[in-house]
């Protein structure tokens, strides 16, 4: 008889690694490590290898990279989408896809269940696990923190030893990091308290604000349809632009967020997050948005902006609602096409001008000087509607 088959999504580290033999011996399961490839500058070729030596039946190794640029960034900025209203859903974003994956690789290999190295306290085993569901409800979910008897990253270290486990241990880090290549985040360890400050030492692509670059930059970039497709002029991909945005938007110190965040959970959780492309973008984008926009539509669109981050945030991308919303984003999208120029210095991005065949923009009607398209006399009457329910209920008191 074929063993069962169980998919794993596998970093190559500790915590992975005693899964994937745990799982192995508990369910006497052949385990597929599945690694995705989102930008986060590891050497997966390592972890792949790794992965074959604790006992991986088959490793697949994935490069989401652009699909996760195309079809999960690009609609979230879209979108406008921040939660509470600083957070840039870096680690949000990028667990559906994860799953979506995974799930395409438990189909093909007619596996039983899926697994994940997700902890009970936060908020990725709700994402992953929700995707999960949505798209294969037959699926068995696998969550080991939840089941097993080790509570902790020591215990886990204790079972390597005893099954020779081959995993280097090295000095923890003294907080948790989470990287692709929209951002990276930090949580737990010294972070835990909200009073403390984060160490320059920590930040991997933003420099301390002391140490940015002391004379500014200028860009230009264009969007399609709310889409970014060229930087200064030139024809880039999403990879690409990312690559060259956090790169220069880090060397000026722009991207970094400290918040205490609502956990979906129920918990308060500190997080600090650097998105240094993606702080550019954002801005950027809203800068063409507001010259080729409607005003109704734009403000129908922000007030959407709470729920669709709650949702991304709590892990229902693959929900109707969402679906719903982002067709709404999408038509809303059609004019935003247009440049806009920015200037990034000492951890600020300034929008110094912007241009659009599709401008709403009118200077002769928008000019202080005289003109002979707005007729002034006219916000009497205007204003005097407005104001009716105010005199009415002044006069009833």
């Amino acid at each position: 008889m074929k063993k069962k088959k169980i998919v794993l999504a596998y970093s190559g580290g500790l915590d992975t690694s005693v899964i994937l033999h745990w799982l192995k011996a508990e369910y006497n399961a052949d385990v597929i490590a599945y690694i995705a490839d989102l930008g986060q500058g590891e050497d997966l070729k390592l972890a792949a290898k790794r992965a074959k030596q604790v006992g991986a039946s088959k490793v697949y190794v994935e490069d989401l990279k652009k699909e996760f640029i195309n079809d999960f960034i690009y609609p979230m900025i879209q979108s406008s989408a921040i939660y509470e209203g600083t957070y840039l859903l870096g680690t949000s974003i990028a667990r559906p896809l994860i799953a979506k994956r995974q799930i395409e690789i438990a189909n093909k290999e007619k596996a039983f269940a899926v697994s994940h190295g997700s902890t009970g306290k936060g908020n990725d085993q709700v994402r992953f696990e929700l995707a999960f569901h949505a798209l294969n409800p037959k699926i068995e979910i696998i969550s080991p923190w939840r089941v097993w008897n080790y509570k902790s990253r020591e215990d886990c270290i204790e079972y390597a030893k005893k099954n020779k486990i081959p995993i280097t241990v090295t000095k923890q880090k003294p907080y948790s990091c989470d990287r692709n290549i929209f951002h990276v985040s930090y949580e737990g360890g010294i972070l835990e308290d909200p009073w403390a400050e984060p160490p320059d030492s920590m930040f991997e692509t933003v420099r301390p604000l002391s140490k940015s670059l002391n004379k500014p930059s200028k860009i230009t970039l264009s969007f399609k349809n709310g889409i970014p497709i060229r930087l200064n002029g030139k024809r880039i991909d999403g990879v690409n632009l990312f690559r060259q945005l956090n790169k220069l938007a880090g060397k000026h110190g722009i991207g970094v967020v400290d918040i205490v965040e609502n956990r979906f959970v129920g918990m308060k959780s500190r997080g600090v997050y650097e998105t240094p492309g993606g702080t550019v973008l954002n801005i950027a984008h809203r800068a063409v948005e507001s010259l080729t926009m409607d005003r109704e539509v734009m403000h129908i669109r922000d007030s959407l902006v709470p729920k669709i981050s709650q949702l991304i945030y709590n892990g229902f991308w693959f929900s109707p609602e969402m679906r719903v919303l982002l067709s709404f984003v999408k038509e809303s999208q059609k004019n935003v096409t247009g440049d806009v120029r920015l200037m990034l210095y000492k951890g600020n991005v300034r929008v110094l001008g912007r241009k659009s065949n599709y401008s709403l923009y009118n200077s002769d009607l928008a000019t202080f000087e005289e003109d002979d398209l707005y007729d002034q006399s006219d916000a009497t009457g205007f204003i005097k509607l407005n104001s009716l329910r105010l005199i009415l209920n002044k006069l009833k008191k």
